[in-house]
């Protein structure tokens, strides 16, 4: 949607000043969407518009944990692959290869890609880098497809090696991401504790700065969110987050078990983060934090990343629930230790075209690592489509309209989670 037919729509006539709908308007009917979605939901002032966008714009904007804008994947290319008998592992790995990295090949998708970028002031991103679970084959894919990605488009989006970058990038007027997997590299060897472990001092001199210590099922660490004995941290658990405070990698509960949160809180002697979560206090689900585990968390210096999935939310299921989330942290453990992890992405325009490329195909089993509990990974979706990726300055408009401070709302958006990265990065001292 143009500037001017925003402006004389229904919210740009009530909402929005010359500036503002100059700033809100995009030629992306996706993105145009997005953003009537969300001020339909917030309905701001044009003062607590303007000055919300101002902020977001000026502010280094380090989102706890997400992903970077998707690719189209090429239809005829899947079509092939199908038509060849391909497996359905050959398969899914072909297709996250097209949606990580055809931006860096196809002028179009890097087009779809640098627009949802910059449409979302977004300065730097914890990347989800790494397959869910522990194999360090699979985690080595998605961090190779993204490090690839940042090699060849590194004017525009460069990996982040300490936090310097982070700053730097901001400066610069670039984007950048900081590793992370969703998971603790382990070969399974079980030869010993120090062997098992080695893989964490491998990950980190490629990049990785964050890992879940288990992602939903039961692993050698710990228990996942979706287990329902709820048990704690194991001893080789202990050990392996004495060695990511060791190395400077941040613990990432976010999928583990309440317990298991709980115990890994008062072992890391480094700030720590549930990076993409929600309040228990709100919305009771697995993948929320009790107000215990909370408070253990913020006890290490860490913060919890407020999340943007609907289901994982409750109440409205929109930017507004999203944001009572965030208003709870604040009010009960303070503006310190909160951020924002979406944990979604923009997906290109083009990606419904290319999939109508595609035959249909057999119905392929649940992987291991995704076995939800039955009802816990869906939800009622947010039918505003006010959560999406690219609404970030609306979020930054959203709290303005709460009445946090300037101050209290940059730490929200990325300083908070800036001085958790500051605490753990040991730099070359390994």
């Amino acid at each position: 949607m143009q500037r001017r037919h925003f402006l004389t729509s229904p919210l740009g006539a009530l909402l929005a000043s010359p500036a503002a709908a100059q700033e809100l308007a995009s030629p992306n009917e996706v993105v145009q969407k997005a953003r009537e979605g969300a001020l339909g939901v917030l309905k701001p002032s044009k003062k607590d518009l303007e000055h919300g966008l101002e902020l977001h714009r000026n502010s280094l904007v380090f989102e706890s944990y997400g992903f970077m804008p998707r690719a189209a994947a090429d239809g005829a290319v899947l079509a092939q692959l199908i038509d060849a008998g391909a497996s359905e592992a050959e398969y899914q790995d072909a297709y996250e290869d097209q949606t990580m990295t055809r931006y860096v090949t196809e002028a179009a998708e890097r087009k779809e890609y640098l627009d949802a970028w910059r449409t979302s002031g977004v300065t730097c991103i914890f990347q989800n880098s790494g397959e869910e679970g522990s194999d360090p084959r699979r985690l080595l894919k998605r961090l190779a497809r993204y490090t690839y990605t940042t090699h060849f488009l590194r004017d525009h989006v460069s990996q982040a090696v300490e936090p310097a970058d982070i700053e730097a990038a901001k400066k610069a007027g670039r984007h950048c991401v900081y590793m992370t997997t969703n998971g603790v590299p382990i070969p399974g060897a079980w030869t010993n504790v120090n062997e098992e472990l080695t893989y964490i001092r491998i990950f980190f001199e490629m990049g990785v700065r964050m890992m879940h210590l288990t992602y939903n099922r039961r692993n050698m660490i710990g228990d996942g969110c979706g287990e329902p004995a709820n048990a704690g941290l194991s001893d080789f658990g202990r050990a392996a987050v004495a060695e990511m405070n060791r190395l400077g990698v941040i613990v990432d509960i976010a999928h583990s078990g309440w317990q298991t949160s709980l115990e890994a809180a008062k072992a890391s002697k480094k700030p720590m983060v549930a990076s993409h979560t929600t309040c228990t206090a709100l919305h009771r689900h697995i993948r929320s934090k009790p107000d215990e585990v909370i408070r253990a968390i913020c006890d290490t210096g860490g913060l919890v990343g407020i999340c943007s999935i609907p289901g994982f939310l409750g109440g409205a299921r929109n930017i507004g629930s999203m944001l009572d989330h965030i208003d709870y942290v604040i009010k009960k453990f303070g503006a310190d230790h909160v951020a924002i992890g979406t944990d979604i992405a923009y997906s290109s325009r083009n990606s419904a075209g290319e999939m109508k490329k595609v035959p249909r195909r057999a119905r392929a089993r649940i992987r291991w690592e995704a076995l939800w509990p039955p009802g816990s990974s869906g939800g009622e979706p947010d039918t505003t489509g006010s959560l999406a990726w690219v609404n970030w300055p609306l979020f930054t408009v959203g709290m303005v309209q709460r009445g946090h401070s300037d101050t209290d709302i940059q730490k929200v958006l990325g300083l908070n989670m800036l001085r958790v990265a500051r605490g753990n990065f040991n730099g070359i001292a390994l």
